[in-house]
């Protein structure tokens, strides 16, 4: 890998990085507003209030509006792991095709029959069936989610798998260990969570306007009401999920916690820092040592954090980039030495299957699986080991925010949720403003989440069995740059037209049947 062209791969990572953070500006609303919107036609039907019946279908075309776009964006996406990482998707195809496949044959296909039911099914299916068409589009909706963070939790942590020598590919041996891997069912449920917290702080904040332009009384309180309940109960389960996910990033990749957490040098009893701001003239700066100018700490909590275990031994980037014997921790030169013995036993045997040596190939595959585990490094054998720490401060501020900004958010819930039970929710300007403006803030908290995830384990696409160096398609740097520009060109285009379209639908507000009526 001498001559990697890392033009091409710096653009190619920010074309992906492009794609996905656009889609994810549509597909947590989604999430979250399908199953608010089933709460809230489940109360009209057991309640029989023309009242919820309108509310729903206000909310419902929000939830339209952002599910067409976001569908676009989702499908630029899959077509980039075949044209702009063409060897990864060579290299693990076979196993992340499986819940990319399931996710439209099983997932996409329930979304789309019921949705036509959803919106166009009034008075022409009884109550009970359209309530079960808008359930089924919620539950669809998830599963699509299921599917998709099931392979990115596979890219976190392989598993359920075995490499074929003969084909240079990983094949799929355990389909429920990938299924159930425990990085990939905890990153589902933390990340469709967040999407539920943020769908809540959208319907609180376009109710607060509703209240501050003195409009939509009875659909904004009652919104409120039910958006702050399930903000409250969703953002526990965040809390939870997160703590989870803090514990699985510890034990499968160390390197991303102590990056997160700008621990340079292990610790015994290591402290959380809850707030800190880092020096960026640190000397040691170029081997991503970052020391603190100012930091508020919390004793003993990363610790209890990582391991359950306030005493327990956290890894520093030190202990992973050069070692600690004391730990059982391998230094990455001596992984890269095994990774390129890896990557040359194949060649090997290869080569000896060729030439019908059956006896060094067998030779070859037994040194190849006994250091396949490394195998990612070997491509980084005679490079700069300090190449595989990812960005601290990214990864470190992204975190943080990503917290405080959550903490806020709970905060948000239960404030407007006492005001709008006392009935006092429209008198306090101030609280409006404060959840109007959050909306915005639960789209960063959203984004920041998956800066974390991706930046947070770099170098690799597969984490410690394929970096990005190895996983590109063999283009032309200028060809990438063009599709970079041209796509940002379409999907600004797509969100300046998907909020200039729900900003005109909140304007005008609800419409009841009879209006509807009238219209047609």
């Amino acid at each position: 890998m001498e001559n990697v062209d890392f033009s091409l791969v710096d653009w190619s990572r920010a074309q992906f990085a492009l794609t996905a953070m656009y889609h994810w500006l549509f597909v947590p609303l989604t999430l979250g507003l399908s199953f608010i919107i089933a709460f809230m036609e489940t109360l009209y039907v057991r309640t029989g209030n023309p009242e919820w019946k309108r509310i729903t279908k206000f909310w419902m075309t929000l939830f339209g509006i952002n599910f067409a776009i976001g569908v676009a964006t989702g499908i630029i996406l899959e077509f980039e792991f075949g044209t702009n990482w063409s060897n990864y998707s060579w290299f693990v195809g076979d196993i992340f095709g499986a819940p990319l496949a399931i996710e439209g044959i099983m997932a996409f296909f329930l979304e789309s029959t019921f949705i036509a039911v959803m919106f166009f099914g009034w008075n022409k299916v009884s109550r009970k069936f359209h309530l079960l068409s808008t359930w089924l589009v919620a539950i669809g909706s998830n599963l699509s989610a299921l599917w998709i963070l099931v392979a990115n939790g596979w890219m976190q942590y392989p598993a359920g798998m075995k490499f074929n020598p003969d084909t240079a590919r990983n094949e799929m041996t355990n389909f429920w260990e990938v299924l159930f891997s425990p990085v990939a069912i905890n990153k589902f449920l933390h990340t469709i969570s967040s999407g539920y917290v943020l769908a809540s702080v959208f319907v609180i904040g376009v109710s607060a306007w509703y209240l501050l332009k003195n409009r939509e009384h009875e659909l904004a309180k009652k919104s409120i009401l039910v958006a702050s309940v399930f903000g409250l109960w969703t953002t526990a389960f965040v809390v939870l999920t997160g703590d989870g996910s803090a514990r699985n990033m510890a034990k499968y990749q160390p390197m991303k916690f102590a990056a997160m957490e700008n621990l340079y040098t292990g610790q015994q009893n290591a402290p959380l820092v809850a707030i800190g701001i880092l020096k960026a003239d640190s000397k040691e700066a170029q081997h991503n040592k970052q020391d603190f100018r100012f930091q508020i700490e919390i004793p003993n909590m990363l610790s209890y954090m990582a391991f359950l275990d306030p005493n327990a031994y956290v890894p520093g980037i030190q202990d992973i980039v050069h070692g600690n014997a004391e730990h059982n921790i391998p230094s990455f030169q001596e992984r890269s030495e095994k990774g390129k013995i890896a990557i040359n036993s194949l060649a090997n045997y290869k080569n000896a299957k060729k030439a019908g040596n059956d006896s060094l190939a067998k030779v070859s595959l037994a040194n190849f699986e006994a250091n396949y585990s490394n195998f990612g490094y070997g491509f980084y054998a005679g490079r700069n080991m300090h190449e595989l720490v990812p960005s601290v401060p990214t990864s470190f501020y992204s975190f943080r925010i990503m917290v405080w900004l959550g903490v806020h958010f709970g905060v948000l819930f239960l404030v407007v949720l006492i005001l709008t039970l006392k009935d006092k929710i429209d008198k306090k300007r101030f609280i409006l403003y404060t959840a109007l403006w959050s909306i915005p803030l639960a789209y960063i908290a959203s984004e920041l989440g998956w800066v974390v995830a991706e930046v947070g384990r770099q170098p690799w696409v597969i984490q410690d069995i394929l970096p990005t160096i190895a996983a590109v398609s063999q283009l032309k740097s200028s060809s990438v740059q063009i599709t970079f520009w041209l796509f940002f060109i379409i999907f600004t285009g797509l969100l300046i037209a998907e909020v200039k379209i729900m900003t005109t639908s909140i304007k005008k507000g609800s419409v009841s049947d009879n209006q509807e009526s009238t219209n047609q």
